[in-house]
């Protein structure tokens, strides 16, 4: 594949996993004080990563969860936060301005927290009450973050009686990190092809629901927008009919997100009506890749997961064939705002 690092994909998910015994230790102790809900705060891709999670809390436990943008966090005035809140919150360099003004702000209000970061030593790591460390950069960051949170949300629930199988969820997640790198050599085609097809398109369209959701948020904003300069809109595909239709044409790139929770209708329905009006469709179905070992139940928790791990290696591709680092930017962390 191109431009991937076998070793170093497993040494930055299999850190993640490696956490499973502290992140369980700091649920136990969450759990035991207690708590009235869970906010999950961030800012750009981090706050985006949170969404599917807060799709899946609330889909499946009566813990009352909340994913909120750190910068308009702190000015809100939430009336469900308090101090008995727990707050999870994420930045990867653990020195997001906006992150960790929201972590400093829940502390002084005395609310539990927990902060997820690729750095010791960092603002972030320093304020929450329980640092979770493993380093990643952006390339693979966003899958070390999920199965970060797979194992602390989903143990949170099954503390709380909604989630009985987290023991054969947490023992399947150990072989994930090799079932996404199948998917990547499985999609590997595909995304070059995206990339020599697409590599001067002006504008994309970027759907998801349910918890692909935030990927669709994420990928738009922070990949296509920031880091490759392409004009997109993500849209929810429960509100696709509500607008955006209008402005699909034969030539309008539309990307969808499809995954296998409760809301894939939504996505169908969105496609049967892309497929009807744009020459430029492309779908991302998680139903595509096998995930050998990962029982059916589960897999509707991982859609998310297999659709960044997937748009890794779209990414890849882009810069490539569009000669744009994905590293350079024009404003980001680059000049004062």
């Amino acid at each position: 594949m191109l431009n991937f690092n076998r070793e170093k994909y497993l040494k930055v998910t299999g850190g993640a996993i490696g956490l499973r015994e502290e992140m369980e230790r700091v649920v136990d102790k969450v759990y035991e004080k207690g708590f009235k809900n869970l906010f999950l705060i961030g800012s750009g891709g981090a706050v985006a990563t949170f969404y599917p999670f807060e799709f899946m809390v609330n889909s499946t436990s009566t813990i009352p969860a909340y994913a909120e943008i750190a910068a308009e966090f702190v000015l809100q005035n939430h009336k469900q936060f308090s101090e008995n809140s727990l707050v999870i919150l994420s930045s990867l360099s653990g020195t997001t301005e906006e992150t960790v003004a929201a972590a400093k702000y829940c502390k002084d209000r005395g609310a539990a927290t927990i902060g997820l970061t690729g750095e010791y030593n960092q603002p972030l790591a320093d304020i929450v009450d329980f640092p979770l460390v493993n380093f990643a950069e952006n390339d693979f960051a966003s899958d070390s973050n999920q199965l970060v949170l797979f194992h602390l949300l989903f143990r949170l629930m099954h503390k709380n009686g909604d989630f009985p199988e987290y023991e054969r969820f947490a023992a399947q997640l150990e072989t994930l990190p090799e079932k996404l790198i199948e998917a990547k050599e499985q999609f590997e085609a595909k995304a070059e092809a995206f990339a020599i097809a697409y590599k001067d398109e002006p504008y994309h369209m970027v759907v998801g629901s349910g918890n692909t959701w935030g990927r669709a948020y994420s990928y738009a904003m922070c990949v296509l927008e920031e880091m490759q300069w392409i004009k997109t809109k993500s849209i929810h595909a429960a509100e696709f009919f509500h607008g955006t239709l209008e402005i699909v044409e034969e030539d309008t790139s539309v990307i969808l997100f499809k995954g296998e929770d409760e809301t894939r209708p939504l996505m169908d329905r969105v496609e049967q009506f892309a497929e009807k009006y744009t020459k430029k469709l492309t779908v991302l179905d998680t139903k595509d890749y096998p995930l050998e070992g990962i029982s059916e139940e589960f897999r509707k928790y991982l859609s998310p997961i297999v659709i960044s791990t997937l748009l890794q290696r779209l990414s890849v591709h882009l810069e490539d064939k569009r000669n744009h680092s994905l590293e350079i930017r024009r404003y980001y962390r680059t000049v004062a705002y």
